[in-house]
């Protein structure tokens, strides 16, 4: 049996509403972008996935230009009333701005909204480092702005490396009642020994905290490959630590599209969830997606 897919992380963008698209190239984590300096719209993901087996989709925020967060989810639900793609939508907001309550008020105008992502991830290295220092989610305004997230029931989409998950298990324990989703399977970008004990250290104590699940997406990130060698370490240990009723497929699209095809992708990670029993694999490739986005 094949199991059902929900993507539950893609992205599609208007150029001219996507500031790191615009102007001169500048380096990105995910190199060179050239040939995603473009119109991303819902028909090209919607011929990407063909034949994917694909039944629904997450959107997730694109980082638009300052201000444009609540035109942004706006303009996901039109494609999605237009197409019937996507299903759910992760929109952003600042959670330090003094305004934050009143931004997420209009975004929950949108329908298909579930939840938020500001992306804290730092790292020593700057090519992977975008907030401006590591322990933003300790700041009491920031943390302020996360109680506001929760009072309106969203999620809250969690992106940062292995130095700063302990700050990130004690940030979600001081949090019981917000739902985080960890992205990109904790960003694993040190595969030394160092580097592995550290992403191993940090994910254990994010497992032991019951309000965490976990987007195995962004594999490529790194490597910017498709490699089921690279991959299977990552994702059979994050499905051991958290359970597969809590981990997810998110295809990251069209960042992936920069080394790889969507079929290829999903076959990749088919094979590296192949041990499971029928009820993880479908856990994983669509039912816990369906459970937390309600869709």
């Amino acid at each position: 049996m094949i199991e059902p897919v929900i993507d539950a992380h893609h992205h599609i963008w208007r150029l001219a509403a996507t500031p790191w698209l615009q102007g001169p190239p500048v380096p990105r984590i995910f190199g060179a972008y050239e040939p995603l300096r473009r119109d991303y719209g819902i028909d090209e993901y919607l011929a990407d996935i063909a034949g994917a087996g694909v039944v629904r989709s997450v959107f997730v925020q694109v980082n638009v230009a300052p201000g444009g967060e609540v035109e942004e989810v706006a303009w996901v639900q039109s494609v999605a009333d237009r197409a019937g793609f996507p299903h759910a939508v992760t929109g952003f907001a600042d959670l330090a701005s003094p305004d934050v309550g009143d931004v997420l008020d209009r975004e929950m105008a949108v329908a298909n909204l579930r939840a938020v992502r500001q992306q804290i991830h730092w790292h020593e290295r700057p090519l992977y480092r975008f907030a401006p220092r590591p322990d933003v989610m300790n700041d009491p305004a920031w943390r302020r702005g996360l109680r506001e997230v929760e009072r309106r029931g969203l999620h809250f989409e969690l992106q940062v490396f292995a130095g700063q998950m302990a700050d990130a298990a004690a940030l979600v324990r001081d949090f019981p009642g917000v739902t985080f989703i960890l992205l990109h399977a904790g960003m694993l970008a040190d595969r030394s020994a160092d580097g592995w004990t550290a992403w191993r250290r940090g994910m254990d104590a994010l497992a032991a905290c019951p309000n965490v699940a976990v987007k195995l997406s962004g594999l490529g990130t790194f490597d910017r490959a498709c490699s089921e060698d690279r991959w299977r370490p990552v994702i059979v240990e994050t499905v051991d630590r958290f359970g597969a009723d809590r981990c997810l497929f998110g295809s990251n699209f069209p960042i992936e599209k920069l080394w790889t095809d969507y079929a290829t992708l999903l076959a990749t990670v088919r094979r590296c969830i192949a041990h499971l029993p029928e009820a993880g694999r479908r856990a994983v490739l669509h039912d816990t997606a369906r459970r937390l986005y309600r869709l």
